[in-house]
């Protein structure tokens, strides 16, 4: 491919760093664009920090021809950047590309993404993302991929650095036996998560015209809910085992949730009872995130109520054409999302774009973040 030095051994294929997220997304937007479902994670994050840097240049890429521009001349900014066998370790946060073409004269494409990124409350797990369906990841595609970006990371990053990788899970088992042979570091023995990647639209939305009880109120959290709020995060996170969160740093997460506007109550009483965060957003697809109910006022169909209020918000009030959540597969939180619309749950047939998702874990006896 003209003027790009390869890595290792394989002519067509090269890992390319981004340190801002200006510079990944000039060069991925026209894909996370039309895979806005399946890449919420990684372009909503990308989004939030584009706006934080002090500096922006824009996501002026808005076609392929774009992209093939950048591909041709890039052999000298990658070189600058130090992505090509570089041994320094990176001040987060950075994202690494994979991309292939199979020859000189035609258009490369974007095969894989890792985003190692941070927020208030410290690291995320590194996230990994493709355009590709599970039924196109076979071993002979993904094993020159992720070798290459494993090998690439591990020139990056004090090992410690990655104490959970999260994403499709033939990629996620896939990353984690390079990283694990690479490193030494031994994988958990239990999956941190195991879930269902699920989406909600206005075809499959189900309304419940059913009144609250007298009392009960859903609203946007306000700063006087900050106790009540910060409690529930906390509960939620212990509710994890592997992340367990403390009141000071459930405070941390609440003031910031509340501040941005994008968390939902459920009150009963004058109590917060339930919460249903709203993180990632991208031009059509909203992500539902942090849906809990401490354990006194379970059983009584308040996350239901909740979850289906901020989905039809999101929906209709924000325009929103998919609304989409993560849920374990052995989560009885389940039949809620499925009562709500919510597809491909309760062993029901699942159409595309409902995807089987893992985070697995390395013990490396340093601190974990939360997300």
């Amino acid at each position: 491919m003209p003027g790009l030095t390869p890595i290792h051994s394989n002519p067509n294929t090269i890992v390319v760093r981004h340190d801002s997220a200006a510079d990944f997304l000039d060069a991925t937007f026209p894909t996370l664009r039309r895979h806005e479902g399946s890449a919420n994670i990684v372009l909503a994050h990308a989004l939030k920090l584009l706006g934080s840097e002090a500096a922006l240049t824009g996501c002026h890429f808005i076609n392929e021809s774009d992209v093939r521009r950048w591909w041709s001349a890039s052999n000298s900014m990658k070189v600058s950047h130090g992505q090509v066998h570089s041994c320094a370790q990176k001040t987060e946060p950075f994202w690494l590309t994979v991309w292939s073409s199979p020859s000189p004269f035609v258009q490369p494409t974007l095969d894989l993404v890792l985003a190692c990124v941070n927020w208030t409350l410290g690291d995320y797990p590194i996230f990994l993302w493709t355009p590709r369906s599970p039924a196109q990841l076979s071993s002979s595609w993904l094993v020159p991929r992720v070798e290459l970006v494993t090998d690439e990371l591990a020139h990056l990053v004090p090992r410690e650095r990655v104490f959970s990788v999260f994403g499709m899970t033939p990629i996620v088992k896939m990353f984690s036996k390079f990283w694990s042979d690479i490193t030494g570091l031994s994988i958990e023995p239990e999956p941190f998560y195991a879930a269902s990647y699920t989406y909600c639209t206005l075809g499959t939305f189900i309304e419940h015209d059913g009144p609250l009880p007298v009392g009960h109120n859903i609203r946007r959290a306000t700063a006087d809910d900050l106790e009540g709020v910060a409690q529930l995060c906390k509960e939620f996170a212990d509710d994890s085992i592997y992340f367990p969160m403390s009141i000071e740093s459930g405070r941390v997460e609440a003031r910031e949730l509340i501040a941005k506007g994008c968390i939902w109550i459920y009150e009963a009483d004058c109590e917060v009872t339930t919460i249903c965060a709203v993180t990632r957003s991208t031009q059509t697809v909203s992500a539902i995130t942090k849906v809990y109910t401490t354990p006194r006022w379970r059983r009584r169909g308040f996350a239901e109520h909740l979850v289906r209020d901020v989905t039809r918000r999101l929906l209709l009030d924000c325009g929103k054409s998919t609304v989409t959540l993560y849920v374990g597969h052995a989560n009885s939180a389940q039949r809620v999302y499925d009562r709500v619309g919510f597809v491909g749950l309760c062993g029901k047939d699942k159409p595309h774009g409902v995807e089987d998702a893992l985070e697995l874990g390395f013990v490396t006896g340093a601190p974990r973040g939360h997300w």
